[in-house]
């Protein structure tokens, strides 16, 4: 089997700034719900199986607690953060099996239950859907796990994440660090872009492997001595960032890849899909399991 896991997220953000406004008979803003939905419906009818959605149902996580700046969710659009636990409850009766963080982040449980599925045997292979950088950190060497940009067109192997960054994908966590992530909130290390991160990375592959002299490096890299410079004064910086790039292989989500499998909508999505003015979601989920029954 191959398993689909799903950034929410992302999908929700994505549709909301995509697609034209809709909203309903009481006012409420229900276009991206819709958008992600219906996404999730097209895996489907293009033939995934086992399916799985993460959704940061609280912006913040513990995360915040370890660097002031990390992102909090100031700024989002109101419209947009009330579709967090309406798109939840769609997607759970569509028949998907979502995870709703909450300490932990959307990302988290992708990467957790990835790394679950992984450890069956039965699992030819995992995608993970979104574009974010964070998950390039999950994919394996052997191509059990990758990733997918549905909307590219487009999947990462080991070889694709290091053509991308230029770093294998056990340094994706490093590379964040050094060069830091304006999403997110963090702004990692003076000096390092993503050349001069890569070409060091590529040759050291973690922060502590690095040394922090530039005599000591057997690479030649522009301004290596102000580079060396930064990570000794920022080194501590630099450890905490790489935590919190870090993903989580302990995040809440399944206990088993059987709970993945789609066996379709619950009776409850007619009205949900109703009150959202999709009624097609129903048709479309209901033909699907017709044709899988």
């Amino acid at each position: 089997m191959r398993v689909h896991l799903v950034d929410g997220t992302y999908e929700l953000f994505r549709y909301h700034f995509a697609m034209p406004s809709h909203l309903t008979g009481e006012g409420r803003e229900v276009a991206a719900t819709r958008g992600v939905v219906g996404t999730c419906l097209s895996l489907l009818e293009d033939g995934a199986t086992h399916v799985g959605v993460a959704t940061d149902h609280v912006i913040e996580s513990y995360r915040n607690d370890l660097w002031p700046g990390y992102k909090d969710g100031s700024g989002i659009e109101e419209e947009l953060v009330q579709q967090f636990p309406l798109v939840e409850e769609v997607l759970d009766a569509a028949g998907f099996q979502v995870f709703p963080m909450v300490e932990y982040e959307a990302d988290d449980a992708l990467c957790a239950c990835a790394h679950l599925a992984e450890a069956d045997d039965r699992v030819e292979q995992v995608l993970i859907c979104t574009p974010d950088k964070d998950l390039g950190q999950c994919v394996t060497e052997d191509g059990r796990i990758v990733q997918l940009d549905r909307r590219k067109g487009v999947v990462y192997d080991a070889d694709g994440i290091r053509e991308k960054f230029g770093v294998s994908p056990e340094s994706i966590a490093d590379y964040l660090a050094l060069v830091g992530d304006s999403a997110d909130g963090f702004p990692g290390l003076a000096g390092w872009g993503a050349k001069s991160t890569a070409t060091v990375l590529s040759r050291y592959g973690h922060l502590e492997d690095i040394p922090h002299a530039p005599g000591q490096w057997d690479i030649t890299v522009r301004g290596a001595a102000k580079l060396a410079a930064s990570l000794h004064n920022q080194y501590e910086d630099a450890l905490l960032f790489r935590t919190i790039a870090t993903t989580q292989k302990d995040a809440p989500t399944v206990t088993n890849v059987d709970e993945l499998e789609w066996t379709g909508p619950k009776p409850e999505l007619a009205k949900l899909a109703e009150s959202i003015d999709a009624p097609g979601l129903t048709e479309r989920a209901i033909k699907l399991a017709k044709a899988r029954a």
